[in-house]
């Protein structure tokens, strides 16, 4: 397996434009860290508005040929990416544990997992199609085609640095979109080594740009409200996402939002336990409960309450952590100071309400950025842990005695990314599908996310969806035109 520092050598450094690596016009550098330990992997460029527009200039400079290319072609492009990250897979997952913190048993799931979004759109753009038949009137035929929307702008977060990249470029390239993407400042580097990835295979120049930046607001503003952008893809918090749809409005902008969650987690009296157990901790603390489909309140029947209480605070207990690249360890660092603050402050909101600490509920001495795996149960009504997304290791549950309640409970947020439902009647889980005012949901499983499945939440969570049959359908606009018969 490839050294740390041997990886760190590989990656690329400046900025991608046009095909070219470049140094940007700022001056100026970012340098990126390790979680868990402070030390710096590596010091990028960092882009100035300026360089946006030349990202964005390259990017329109590409756009007629690449929505020429055949979809075959393009097909087999993303084809290529996706086998060549499958071989590259421990080099990827190990620069991502090395980033962002997550183990590396995790880093290597999300390779898998952003990997399928470039197999399959690649199996997506050649079966990208319209329709042609009479009208009803009998006067004229219609033809219906679909056309690439143009330049795309993504804006990527931290958390999933691979797989918010591939989620995003995989469709545009299939559907004959070119692209600048701004990864986030905290973990760029998985961004700038896939882009390479990209240019290896062949990806031809200004089909794909990369600007990293520690202005993200004055960067991406300028591109944003450039008429030459045609669509806007962000993942990242509700109010972030509120600005840039306002931003997006001036030009009228196609735009895809995956924002903020408040997951509810349901266990009714007639779950089986062993397998809400397991869920719960894939649902809580997969990506170090740094994910927005994390589940973020446990509504628990006050049935099961206290024995499904003692089991995943037996379970957590036991969690092991550490640096992710060390072995066993299955809770790394969180991304930064900040994280580890929200985090502390959430759970002490929680018990000076009277909620009552299991196990955890502090931070760890460094070096790194590190909280303590946490229960918290009986929390009560109005704790700010039920209202604010957690983004962290610390699983809080509460009590419910009638479905009603916990459907009304649940429901209780601006947010409606993705619910957890566990019982064994199936008359319930159908009426919690359509109850629950969610995009997704997981009924007895703990992970949702699939390529094949159209990723999106409702209400403040978010527009549009990523990945499935749906997801080549953001990049494309519809086209209707009328002949005589």
């Amino acid at each position: 397996m490839i050294s740390e520092r041997e990886l760190l050598a590989t990656v690329p450094t400046q900025l991608y434009i046009g095909g070219q690596w470049v140094d940007g016009s700022s001056g100026r550098h970012i340098d990126v860290h390790d979680p868990a330990t402070g030390a710096v992997l590596a010091t990028i460029a960092d882009a100035s508005p300026a360089d946006g527009i030349a990202a964005l200039d390259a990017a329109v400079a590409a756009a007629a040929s690449w929505a020429a290319t055949p979809a075959r072609t393009r097909a087999e492009l993303l084809r290529a990416a996706w086998e060549q990250l499958t071989a590259r897979a421990d080099e990827f997952a190990l620069l991502m544990t090395l980033e962002m913190g997550k183990p590396l048993a995790e880093a290597r799931g999300e390779v898998a997992y952003g990997g399928e979004f470039l197999r399959w759109f690649s199996e997506e753009a050649p079966r990208i199609a319209g329709r042609y038949g009479p009208n009803p009137e009998g006067t004229g035929r219609m033809i219906v085609t679909q056309r690439p929307v143009g330049p795309c702008f993504f804006i990527t977060p931290w958390n999933f640095p691979l797989a918010m990249a591939t989620r995003k470029i995989a469709p545009a390239l299939a559907a004959g979109c070119t692209v600048v993407i701004k990864p986030a400042e905290l973990t760029p580097l998985t961004t700038l080594h896939f882009a390479k990835l990209l240019e290896e295979v062949g990806v031809p120049a200004g089909v794909v740009n990369v600007i990293t930046t520690s202005t993200s607001g004055a960067v991406s503003e300028p591109i944003i409200r450039d008429p030459r952008l045609r669509k806007l893809s962000f993942t990242g918090s509700t109010p972030v996402g509120r600005k840039l749809l306002e931003q997006a409005a001036q030009g009228v902008l196609r735009t895809s939002m995956e924002l903020g969650g408040n997951a509810p987690f349901i266990v009714f009296e007639d779950a089986d336990l062993d397998a809400a157990v397991d869920a719960a901790m894939l649902a809580k603390f997969r990506n170090i409960g740094e994910a927005c489909t994390a589940a973020n309140r446990f509504l628990v029947h006050a049935d099961v309450a206290e024995e499904f209480t003692r089991r995943v605070t037996e379970r957590v207990a036991a969690f092991r952590v550490g640096r992710g690249t060390e072995e066993g360890v299955t809770i790394g660092p969180l991304i930064d100071d900040r994280a580890v603050a929200k985090a502390d402050a959430l759970v002490a909101d929680a018990v000076a309400r009277g909620a009552q600490l299991r196990t955890g509920g502090s931070a760890l001495e460094g070096p790194g950025t590190f909280y303590a795996p946490t229960v918290v149960a009986d929390v009560a009504a109005g704790s700010d842990i039920l209202r604010e997304e957690i983004f962290g290791p610390v699983l809080a549950i509460s009590t419910f005695t009638d479905e009603a309640d916990a459907v009304r409970r649940a429901n209780d947020t601006e947010y409606g990314l993705v619910s957890y439902v566990f019982t064994r009647d199936l008359a319930r889980g159908q009426r919690m599908i359509d109850q629950l005012e969610t995009g997704m949901m997981g009924l007895n499983v703990g992970v949702v996310s699939n390529a094949a499945a159209p990723f999106g939440g409702v209400k403040q969570s978010g527009l549009g969806r990523e990945g499935g049959l749906e997801g080549i359908h953001e990049y494309l606009d519809t086209k209707y035109t009328l002949t005589p018969m």
